[in-house]
């Protein structure tokens, strides 16, 4: 199997897309694609994201993350610990506003896991993680997944 595949393609609203193209390209790194003047592709971490201009405001809900409400929907990257703490570094020295500040979730259980949320300046909810041990990424902790082996 080609490890450049399956990738994914994620369209998302902006209402500037110099703005846009500043974080995406610039603060992120992305690099960039095709584009026209209601939308830009970037390449973000091997994956098409494609920043559409748009005039309507959108609805989102949230959900509470250690605390902090988190919109929904919202995306992001899964990277390698150490690939993440160097991200992190990354946009404190850009002096990015975290939504949630880098943090350690679930420390000393299963999916033990580095977050952190940020938002582009069209207010896109961005999250990106990182997992301890990359097996747990799926990992449970209750009742039912501690029997799972007694069936």
């Amino acid at each position: 199997m080609n490890t450049a595949y399956p990738r994914f393609h994620l369209a998302i609203p902006v209402d500037d897309l110099i703005a846009a193209t500043a974080f995406y390209g610039g603060v992120l790194q992305c690099r960039i694609g095709r584009g026209c003047e209601r939308l830009i592709d970037f390449e973000f971490m091997g994956h098409q994201l494609t920043a559409h201009l748009i005039d309507a405001k959108r609805n989102e809900g949230s959900n509470p993350v250690d605390g902090n409400d988190i919109t929904v929907p919202h995306f992001g990257m899964i990277l390698r610990w150490q690939d993440w703490e160097v991200l992190m570094d990354h946009l404190r020295e850009y002096h990015v506003d975290f939504a949630l500040e880098p943090t350690i979730r679930f420390q000393g259980k299963p999916g033990e896991q580095g977050t952190a949320f940020v938002r582009d300046p069209a207010g896109n909810m961005l999250e990106f993680k990182a997992f301890r041990e990359d097996a747990e990424i799926f990992a449970r902790e209750d009742k039912e997944d501690a029997h799972a082996n007694d069936r």
